[in-house]
């Protein structure tokens, strides 16, 4: 049985709403594919274009630049990471558990549900861990955040700095703890990869059993002290 999942993106991102056409699913879809493979620098509407037989005019009527479709893919993927951490945890009392089962999930891939999204969710998680600090180092960050287009990513901070406060009420850094195992989970990974130097873990790519353990380690002994 196929998983009916609806996830929404801020509409702010798009000029108008890719899920409402053919063509604009296409762009997403194909779209996550291709930066995937070239990269964010590389990326470019003229290249999905080609790619989807289609026209750069044609994109431009849905997205204002490729900044904004990166926007909408990293906004697709913590939304999907929010219900999916709003799932695993509904049955969970013991927040040092619901801790160890947030690090399972920042660190494992997207779940292999059978819905009918027809994203490659190993590819938008790809994108993410090499990308996702793009979306806010630039100069424009205050006024992007100002169209509520971060709102995914702190709400998934804020769920699990809610949790960390749980297990440690006393704890008065619930928030920075959250958003610095957040990045530590995208980072670690990248690092691994191409900057081993940067880590503990050489030779061991992606290695999620490995970072899982390095993120308990890191977030257990700040929220016991």
């Amino acid at each position: 049985m196929n998983l009916q999942i609806s996830i929404q993106p801020n509409l702010k991102l798009a000029l108008r709403d890719p899920e409402a056409s053919t063509l604009g699913r296409k762009i997403i879809r194909e779209g996550i594919v291709l930066m995937c493979n070239l990269g964010y620098e590389q990326f470019t509407f003229k290249k999905l274009a080609e790619s989807i037989d289609s026209t750069e005019a044609s994109i431009y009527r849905y997205f204002e630049n490729k900044h904004r479709l990166l926007l909408y893919f990293l906004t697709w993927y913590w939304n999907y990471v929010e219900y999916q951490c709003t799932v695993s945890l509904h049955n969970l009392n013991d927040p040092e558990i619901k801790i160890r089962k947030i690090i399972e999930i920042l660190t494992g891939g997207l779940p292999n549900w059978a819905d009918t999204t027809g994203i490659d969710k190993s590819a938008l998680q790809d994108i993410v861990i090499a990308e996702s600090s793009k979306a806010y180092l630039t100069k424009e960050v205050d006024a992007i955040n100002s169209q509520q287009l971060f709102k995914p990513y702190k709400d998934l901070c804020h769920h699990i700095a809610t949790v960390f406060a749980e297990y440690n009420p006393a704890y008065p850094y619930p928030h920075s703890l959250a958003s610095t195992l957040m990045e530590a989970a995208q980072f670690q990974p990248y690092f691994m990869e191409h900057l081993p130097a940067l880590t503990d873990f050489k030779g061991e790519q992606r290695n999620k059993t490995a970072v899982a353990g390095y993120l308990e380690n890191l977030v257990f002994a700040a929220l016991r002290k």
